[in-house]
This record gives structure tokens, sequence and C-alpha cells, in this order.
């Protein structure tokens, strides 16, 4: 399969790491295992084909609990379509699919580094996130 897109750049558009206080950190350090990650995708088109992609990890706890952190980073690709797409179908698919497949190793390093630094080394991303798959789920 050809190519029919070229990320012209990546960066961080936000980050954010937030733990109100010791206590929270100790508490958070002990459930951390317990923290969802979610992934939302969204893009705005630019002009002369090229399309703002934006990809957003939340790892969060999902439970009731006063004392908890919040880690969120937003990761802007630049993207340029061939002038050949023209279905939309197929540009979902550059956007939720291929773009992520090419970007998500620099997210998670990012990420990861968000986290690490804000004092939770011990976190890894275990599972490796299939977009391949996550599109055909979506698509079904």
């Amino acid at each position: 399969m050809t190519k029919n897109f070229k990320i012209l750049a990546e960066f961080i558009k936000d980050m954010s790491s937030e733990t109100p206080d010791a206590e929270s950190y100790f508490f958070v350090k002990d459930n951390i295992l317990k923290y969802n990650l979610d992934i939302v995708i969204n893009s705005k088109p630019l002009k002369n084909q090229l399309i703002e992609v934006n990809t957003s990890l939340k790892f969060e706890d999902k439970e009731p609990n006063e004392k908890k952190s919040h880690f969120e980073i937003v990761y802007a690709s630049i993207v340029k379509i061939d002038e050949e797409i023209k279905d939309k179908k197929d540009l979902e698919k550059i956007i939720l699919c291929d773009v992520q497949n090419q970007i998500f190793p620099n997210l998670e390093r990012a990420f990861l580094n968000l986290l690490h630094n804000s004092g939770f080394p011990e976190v890894k991303l275990e599972k490796k996130i299939d977009f391949t798959e996550l599109y055909k789920q979506r698509s079904a």
C-alpha cells in the first residue's frame, strides 16, 4: 500500500500532571496500577490538504477517591493528505489508524517521561495499543 499522507510536524500541544499534596502522592503510588488510560483522537482541517490531528492520553483513577493524581498529554500532528484521497472512510482510517501507528512511539515516550518525572517511575504501558484493531472494531 502506498503512503497517502505525510506527517509534517508533531509536537506536545499540552501536558499536565497534577498531584495535590504528599498524602495524595503516597496514596496514588500505592494505587496507580488501578489507573486507566483513555485515548481520544480528534482532528480539524487546516488548508491545502493539511489536517491537525490531536491525540490525547489521560491516565486517571475512575474510582471516587479524594486522593488522586491526574495525568494528561495532548500530542498534535500536522498531516498532509494526498489530493487523491476524497473518500471520508479513507481519511478516517488515515487519522485514526495510520497516523496513530506512526506517532505513537514518540507520544508514548513523552507520556511515560511525564509519569516518571512526576514521581511514578514504576508505570509502564504494558499493553501495546493496536490502532488498526481499534479502527476495525469501530467500523464494524
